[in-house]
């Protein structure tokens, strides 16, 4: 008799300059371990390994999004499987202690035993693009908030004429337009009022360098989110913000979210039992993609102040007894369910990406 073709499981613990793979059988017995180094070169010999013991069923990465990211993207281009591992196999570190080895094995172990179900995002497409741009973008917006957090304070302290000239502006825009235009003398630093000017000179600037970078990134956005999700951008209250930040949360791989129903969990907006004693009441899910959340609860705001169905909806609802509160967490869910299925219908239009590493 023939002995059939072994069934191998890998694991892999995701590092900057190697990945530390370990491969096990259908049965869970260990076949081996080996480093690869972090190039393409290393992620096809890592993959030329696993297939020298058998038939390689399935992968188990650790941080597919962010060091497993390469390989993650060669695998799947290859035609094998590979499951997301977020936890390491607690158990056997307890047993065993840590190692990039043990860790490796832990993620093989994790996916043998059901224990891991989870399909990576598909990083090869227009929403990985989306996703890119919206990290840039938001560290520009952080830093324009430190920046005119901080005008603010160094007004507050700089020499009463110059404080009197420059505090009736509006807005803190405005005031950054205003200090970006200041001319101080720098043969006079040693005086406060001029190394105030400096100073308040260099935060104006670059408050508008960073407003114009912002604007030439939403531009960017605005092109790629209506040639990906038009439909979705067609809902009310949906801007090219929330829908970009929603695209990513839901991966371009939009099949690895069976139902709306985990949609939701996964934007911690899904109803939880919070009954006690004669109170009969649900709560939402604090956990998920908390930013997907603030996009959500975005959304809900905007239809409440210009959606008259949305409104009405609200006056019915307070006078059953809700509270504000509960009434936007109804929103978000029902806000969740319709961005399902149009994201959906809008991915499932896209061509299919091409893997690179």
């Amino acid at each position: 008799m023939t002995q059939s073709e072994t069934i191998v499981i890998g694991g892999v613990d995701c590092h900057l300059e190697q990945h530390h793979a370990v491969a096990i059988d259908g049965h869970g017995r260990r076949l081996g371990d080996q480093a690869f180094p972090t190039t393409s070169h290393g992620y096809q010999a890592l993959l030329a390994w696993l297939r020298q013991f058998g038939e390689v069923r399935v992968v188990g990465v650790e941080s597919t999004a962010s060091y497993g990211a390469a390989l993650t993207r060669v695998l799947r281009a290859a035609g094998v499987s590979v499951i997301e591992v977020n936890q390491p196999h607690r158990q056997l570190r307890h047993r065993r202690g840590k190692t990039d080895a043990i860790d490796a094995e832990g993620a093989a172990r994790t996916v043998l035993a059901g224990q891991a179900t989870a399909v990576p995002k598909d990083t090869t497409g227009s929403v990985e693009a989306i996703r890119q741009l919206r990290v840039v973008r938001a560290s520009a917006v952080k830093a324009r908030t430190a920046a005119l957090a901080q005008l603010g304070e160094v007004l507050t302290t700089a020499p009463a004429t110059l404080r009197e000239q420059l505090t009736p502006r509006t807005s803190l825009h405005a005031l950054a337009t205003t200090c970006a235009h200041l001319r101080p003398d720098h043969t006079q630093l040693a005086q406060p009022l001029q190394a105030v000017k400096v100073a308040l000179r260099a935060l104006g600037q670059r408050i508008l360098a960073l407003d114009a970078e912002i604007a030439s990134f939403d531009a960017l956005l605005t092109t790629l989110v209506r040639a990906v999700a038009p439909r979705s951008l067609a809902l009310r209250g949906v801007g090219t913000i929330t829908a970009a930040q929603l695209l990513v949360t839901i991966g371009q791989n939009v099949e690895r979210i069976g139902t709306e129903a985990a949609f939701a969990h996964l934007c911690g907006v899904a109803p939880i039992p919070a009954s006690s004693g004669k109170t009969s009441r649900h709560r939402l899910n604090i956990g998920g993609d908390r930013q997907a959340n603030a996009a959500l609860h975005l959304i809900a705001v905007s239809r409440l102040r210009y959606c008259e169905r949305t409104r009405l909806y609200a006056a019915r609802r307070t006078t059953e007894g809700r509270s504000k509160r509960d009434i936007l967490r109804c929103l978000k869910r029902y806000i969740a369910r319709e961005l399902f299925y149009t994201l959906r219908a809008d991915l499932t239009m896209l061509p299919t990406p091409t893997a690179t590493p």
